[in-house]
Order: structure tokens, then sequence, then C-alpha cells
């Protein structure tokens, strides 16, 4: 009895929903870059208006993170999904139809943000995290994480396609319709933070407690420090990487080779970050993580640039995009159990997105200043390797409390 207690299948039901939820929350945002030229091209605008929308973007998506993990802690997780499923919808449609940057601001940035917090990684997680066992943990979020680097990869192309088809904003339009498929996946993420198969294993706490104890770990506020390299990087190069192969004579459709091979990549990239995070050091594997798209940047810029060096350093940065979701929300499971999951690994997010919003927004603002993208790149550089710094002093345990001891 104790062995098969100890060796439980995985709730594939919730694995498959929340992932399918991950498919559709990042696929369009992760290509939002193809969209910048051809609506600034119509529009008339520059790309410091279409940077700074993609930045409120991801900034109104680590500051609704916190929010949303918090709700579906304590209301349900397939409450925050319908919700996202419709803001997204909404979103979608008025950044179609913007006729001002204001709507673009409005609609692609703060809607959209907002409905990939209700929908994102702290939500869907924490979700796994209440059903599967800490043995299963790690590799249940390289599923979640993978599953998000599928839609990455689908709508890649999609994305294209559409526009290629029926221009951006009709394309948008398409998009628009199918985040509504979102609100039909919540069914299975119904429970919350007092449901599921770990719920008894579970330490009491109050939000208040919960938030204290958090902000006074030292580790989680390196984890913490670290994400927000992991967000100015990534999101840089989700927004930018299209326009910048096109400034150095890339044709535009390696722009969409290149994006689908990282979120190909991601995959297994993810899955693989799931297992090993499982077997080895968290903290260490996240050093390595930030080391190497350091080293790959660095490659990139300085070696000859070609559609294959593209290709090459497109696969190379898949491979270590997202891979830093599952070890750190591991850790902070590790850390604090699951109680307020959805909650502390949303504040860890909030620092990724805060970080995502100064490199979309950096991107955009020194580009036109000087006409480049070399600084923002040199500078992801510089902070990969501070990230390898901060992560390795982090401990891999469950904080301390006396008082449970003592009981």
């Amino acid at each position: 009895m104790a062995t098969t207690a100890s060796r439980p299948t995985m709730p594939w039901l919730i694995i498959i929903a929340g992932s399918l939820v991950a498919v559709m929350t990042f696929g369009p945002r992760s290509a939002m870059g193809f969209f910048q030229l051809p609506m600034l091209a119509d529009r008339g605008w520059d790309r410091s208006t279409f940077g700074l929308a993609m930045a409120v973007q991801n900034l109104c998506w680590g500051l609704s993170q916190p929010f949303f993990g918090a709700l579906a802690d304590k209301y349900g997780t397939g409450r925050v999904i319908v919700m996202s499923g419709v803001l997204y919808a909404l979103g979608l449609l008025m950044m179609a139809h913007a006729a001002a940057p204001i709507w673009l601001h409005i609609g692609g940035g703060v809607l959209v943000g907002t409905a990939i917090g209700a929908g994102s990684f702290s939500v869907i997680l924490s979700a796994f995290a209440r059903n599967v066992t800490p043995e299963q943990r790690s590799m249940a979020f390289g599923i979640g994480t993978a599953a998000g680097s599928a839609g990455m990869f689908l709508f890649a192309p999609l994305s294209q396609g559409l526009i290629s088809a029926v221009g951006w904003s009709d394309g948008l339009v398409y998009m628009s319709m199918m985040m509504l498929i979102v609100p039909l996946l919540a069914y299975p993420l119904r429970g919350n933070a007092s449901s599921g198969s770990q719920s008894k294993a579970q330490y009491e706490q109050t939000v208040a407690a919960a938030l204290k104890e958090a902000l006074t770990h030292k580790s989680y506020l390196l984890l913490t420090t670290g994400f927000f390299v992991c967000g100015f990087q990534v999101a840089f190069i989700t927004a930018h990487f299209p326009a910048y192969l096109g400034d150095i004579g890339i044709e535009a459709s390696y722009a969409v080779i290149a994006m689908a091979l990282i979120g190909f990549f991601n995959i297994i990239g993810s899955l693989a970050a799931g297992v090993i995070g499982q077997r080895y050091s968290k903290p260490y594997f996240l050093a390595l993580i930030y080391i190497g798209r350091s080293i790959a940047v660095t490659a990139f810029l300085l070696l000859p640039q070609s559609p294959a060096s593209v290709v090459i350093f497109a696969a190379v940065m898949g491979l270590l995009w997202l891979s830093t979701v599952p070890p750190t929300n591991g850790l902070v499971a590790i850390m604090f159990g699951t109680r307020h999951l959805g909650l502390l690994g949303g504040l860890v997010f909030l620092s990724h997105q805060i970080g995502s919003f100064l490199g979309v927004w950096m991107g955009g603002y020194l580009y036109d200043r000087f006409g480049t993208y070399d600084q923002v790149w040199w500078l992801g550089v510089v902070l990969g390797l501070f990230a390898a710094v901060v992560h390795w002093p982090i401990r891999e345990k469950a904080v301390d409390r006396p008082a449970v001891v003592a009981a």
C-alpha cells in the first residue's frame, strides 16, 4: 500500500488542460514582433510606440501575476483562466482596430498583459503543484513550460501566415477569436489551494504571514533578483528580433524560422529542465543557463551574421529560453510549499516582467535614439553573468519554521 501511495499516476486531465491554456496564452504574445513592422508602416508610428505597448504588456503581466495567483489560490484556478481568455480576446480585438497609440497601449498592452497574467505559469503551475507529488513536481512544471514553448512554435508561422493572407489587423481579429477556446479549458483546473492531493500536507498560513516570510528569506530574494534578467533577455528578443534581422539584411522568412526554432527547441529545453531540476541542484543549473545565454549572444554578435548563424543562435537560445521556469518555480515550492505558490511564484514573476518591460522599452527607445540595438544586446550579456552570480548562493531547502518543528 505504501509503495502504491508513493507512486500515484500523474493527474493527466489537469496537466493537459493547463498545458493547452499555456499554448494559447503564450502563443500570440510571443508572435507580437511579427506585427510590429506592418502595423507601424500602416499607422505611421515609430518603434518606440510599439515598444512601449509591448513593455506595458509585460509590466501589466507582471503586476497582475501575484494578484491572479492569490485569486487562484483562494477561489480556484478555473475562474481565473476564464478571465484570461475573455481579456485576451478583447485586448487583441482592440489592438487590431487601434487608430491611435493609446488604444494600442490599452489593448495590446494593458488588456493582453493582464490576460497573460491570469493564464500564465504561476497560475497554471500552482494548480499542477497541488495535484502532483513533490517527486513529480519538476517534471509536471517542465511539461507545462514546454506547452508555452509549443505555443511559440505554433504561433510564429501561424501569425506570419495570417499577416500574409489577410493583413495584420484581420490577423489579430482571428487570433482574438481563438482565445475564446481558453475558457473551455478552465473546468479541469477549477480547484483552489485547499483542494488537490497535496492539500493535507500544506502549512496553514495567512497571506500576510506568507509575504513576510518570503520577503525576509535571502534565497527567495536572490531568486527574484535573478529572474529579472530572464525577463529582460527573452522579452527583448521576442519583441525586436524580427525587426533586428531586417536591419542586418536577413530575409524576413528567417525571422519566422528563428522564432519557430526558438519555440521548438524551447520545448526540448523545458522538458529537459524538468528532468534535470528533479535530479540536480536547481540554483547551479540556473546559473549555467544564464552563462550559456551570455555566451550565445556574444558569439552571435561577434561572429559573421548570416541565415545559418541566425538558425544556430535560435536553436541554442531556444534550449535556454524558458528552461529557467521549472527550476525557478520548483525552488519556490521547495522553500515555502504549495499553499501560496500562486502568490509567491507570481511575485518572482513580477520581477521577471519588470525586466521584460525594460528590455522591450529600451530596445525601442535606444533604437530610435542610436539607430541600433547593440547597446541592449550587450547589456543583456552583462546581466546574464550577473544572474549567474546571484543564483549560485541560493539554498535549495525548505524555510525554517521553528513553530512547526516545536509542535
